[in-house]
């Protein structure tokens, strides 16, 4: 099974702390729309053999497009691929766009389910004004609270988006958000860590003395008060970042950390077959230009054995399934197998890293610290 990922370039306003690729100008939405339907059209050999398990829109902000331009995006999936009965079909959504209301009082809802769409993705962020307003989030917390109201009216499957560590929200807070969240009893919770990435409005900020500076301590606290509330509520943080109760897993999502095929379409997004890793130019226009003239704008990389080493250790011990031993013997040779135990004895000896049924998982302790720890696993020697 496979995924298509779909990338929608654009968003109202820009939040403070994104780093994603994304316009807020508008105005090439009809042009974007058609060159997702040519990348589609131009790509399917390469998933002749395989069936699309999930369509995964994502941005950006998906949700500023029009039911009926994201049904020409999915019609031009079906048109092309070889689709399973019944694909998980996500849309990210921002609150603001959810609580538009289409002409003779049909809600967009139901809109997205006419279209297919079967499970929502909302970006929440904060339940507080004060916070959303430090991000420059587009909605309010009224409208958070509204659009959740409404979405679970009409959806089962739905995902919020978290953030903890921001700058003035202390854990008494971030305890409120979370008991907010459960008050809609939702299947799944992605949570993050507020990141100061370079180039971003939330940097600049911070350099200048505007914003303090995000808490290190605070959010590794603030992250192990969600793992305890969250699993006291059964909730499986299967995941890092991403907690959901049974069979509401991300499809989507699991597949790129269980090292499955996906295809990435639109600007920036990127692709993996299981050896080589592609990615589209990160610029609107010269995305479109190069599809108005069917061509791809896309560079590619053939994975080493160290590579694919290092993408697996990073991705499984983020997740309940582990680093398999027997899999780094079978795929990679005794060398690394010898390596990878001797990077991980001392991460085994402080507790942060354990072994069972011959994976290596990371501890309660460990989960924070994880992409640290995964690091250190990493295979550096490039004669290996």
């Amino acid at each position: 099974m496979s995924g298509i990922y779909i990338h929608v370039p654009f968003c109202k306003q820009a939040c403070h702390y994104c780093d994603f690729h994304f316009s807020t100008q508008l105005g090439k939405k009809e042009a974007m729309v058609k060159s997702l339907q040519r990348e589609l059209e131009l790509r399917k050999a390469e998933f002749q053999k395989e069936q699309v398990e999930t369509i995964y829109f994502g941005g950006g902000t998906p949700s500023v497009l029009t039911s009926t331009e994201l049904e020409a995006i999915l019609q031009s999936v079906y048109d092309n691929y070889s689709v399973v009965e019944y694909p998980e079909i996500t849309l990210e959504a921002n609150p603001d766009d959810l609580m538009s209301v289409r002409a003779q009082s049909r809600t967009i809802f139901q809109d997205y389910q006419t279209i297919g769409i079967n499970r929502l993705s909302i970006g929440i962020q904060s339940f507080f004004d004060e916070d959303l307003k430090l991000m420059n989030r587009a909605h309010s917390s009224d409208e958070a609270v509204e659009s959740l109201s409404a979405a679970t009216r009409h959806f089962d499957n739905i995902s919020i988006d978290l953030i903890y560590g921001i700058p003035g929200m202390d854990n008494k807070k971030w305890k409120a958000n979370i008991e907010k969240a459960l008050l809609f009893k939702l299947p799944h919770i992605s949570s993050y860590a507020l990141t100061v990435e370079p180039k971003t409005a939330l940097k600049k900020f911070i350099e200048k003395g505007i914003i303090n500076d995000v808490n290190d301590e605070q959010a590794q606290e603030q992250f192990h008060i969600l793992v305890d509330v969250l699993e006291q509520q059964g909730y499986i943080n299967y995941e890092i970042s991403n907690f959901g109760k049974e069979g509401y897993f991300s499809k989507n999502n699991t597949s790129y950390w269980q090292g499955k095929k996906y295809m990435g379409i639109g600007p920036s997004a990127h692709s993996f077959d299981g050896q080589n890793r592609g990615w589209n130019v990160r610029n609107n226009s010269k995305y479109i230009k190069a599809l108005q003239q069917d061509t791809l704008s896309m560079e590619t990389e053939t994975l080493s054995r160290k590579d694919n080493y290092n993408e697996y250790v990073m991705t499984g011990l983020r997740t309940i399934w582990g680093v398999s031993l027997k899999r780094i013997e079978n795929d990679f040779g005794i060398s690394y197998l010898k390596y990878i135990n001797q990077q991980a004895e001392k991460y085994l000896e402080q507790e942060l890293l354990f072994v069972e049924d011959g994976k290596l998982l990371s501890t309660k302790k460990g989960k924070f610290l994880v992409d640290g720890i995964a690091s250190d696993l990493f295979m550096l020697n490039l004669g290996q």
